[in-house]
């Protein structure tokens, strides 16, 4: 029980029965008619399975991380305008995301990325800096926390569940400070379920293969070449199709993206696909004053392969 700019609160059902109690006596006429008033005004909310009581009288809903039952994105919004935030719980005294990480989204929105997922994660990964991110997957949103330095995520859900079509089009609506700790941070408070924490780089294969962006990555475009950095990689997906010869090749020599998608069953969409998941894993090397380095390809109006 507190007392917050002159209004009495009660966090949680055990005071209000202590006073209850006390009442009961009938020797506090006051504090009688007092519970009697909570009785009759006070709603008490859900528990929060994961972090501390809250006050009885909050404004707006906030969703938790252990909620498997996605938002609709309809619902999302009207909690995003009441809460002025994300609609998610957050951790105390982290508020704001460290300056490093807003300087590359201000970079990504002046571009036309800022909604961009692949672009945003990669953010977070070069600056190692734990986010959440709300993304829209058909309709629904889903709350993704990366946690760069573990190499894990969290979701309520896993990701490889996503659909096709929603991986083809999901996009970033929010990116928050985290409202997580990631498994075997020394404080315990705000950890989630075991089971709802999953390995980063799996996620990062199949975002950057089968997810909305077509192009090389800013931080890995323009003029360059690229090998791959074996000894870096970890451990990668099944490739089928064209992908394992281009990986051999990239095994082999310095190649810029445009003699990448010439190979046989390659194009620039695949080949910039393959480059974006080798960055985000940690498996590539670019250059940009090699023998082989290039400008990006660009398409004619007939499709075809231009150099710049």
């Amino acid at each position: 029980m507190r007392q917050d700019d002159g209004i009495l609160r009660i966090d949680d059902a055990k005071q209000l029965g202590v006073l209850e109690a006390v009442a009961a006596t009938g020797e506090f006429t006051i504090l009688d008619t007092f519970v009697r008033q909570l009785r009759s005004e006070v709603r008490h909310p859900p528990a929060d399975p994961l972090g501390p009581a809250r006050t009885l009288t909050q404004e707006a809903p906030l969703r938790d991380f252990e909620d498997s039952t996605l938002w609709r994105v309809s619902a999302y919004e009207r909690a995003r305008r009441d809460s002025g935030g994300s609609g998610f719980v957050q951790l105390e005294n982290e508020s704001v995301l460290p300056t490093t990480l807003l300087a590359d989204l201000r970079g990504l929105e002046r571009s036309g990325s800022a909604n961009d997922v692949l672009e945003l994660v990669a953010a977070c990964l070069r600056s190692k800096t734990p986010a959440l991110l709300c993304v829209q997957h058909e309709e629904v949103v889903w709350p993704i926390t990366v946690f760069p330095h573990q190499m894990v995520y969290h979701s309520p859900r896993d990701m490889a569940l996503a659909t096709a079509q929603g991986k083809a089009t999901m996009k970033v609506l929010a990116v928050e400070p985290p409202g997580l700790r990631p498994p075997g941070h020394p404080k315990h408070d705000r950890i989630g379920a075991a089971e709802q924490y999953r390995p980063l780089l799996p996620l990062l294969w199949d975002l950057a293969l089968n997810g909305p962006r077509h192009a090389l990555l800013s931080e890995i475009g323009g003029k360059a070449a690229y090998r791959l950095a074996q000894t870096r990689m970890g451990e990668r997906p099944h490739l089928s199709g064209a992908l394992e010869p281009a990986i051999e090749r990239l095994r082999r020599d310095s190649v810029s993206l445009r003699d990448l998608a010439a190979m046989p069953g390659m194009s620039v969409d695949r080949a910039s696909r393959l480059l974006n998941a080798l960055y985000l894993a940690s498996g590539l090397i670019v250059t940009r004053s090699h023998p082989s380095a290039r400008e990006e390809p660009r398409k004619s109006l007939f499709g075809l392969l231009k150099r710049r």
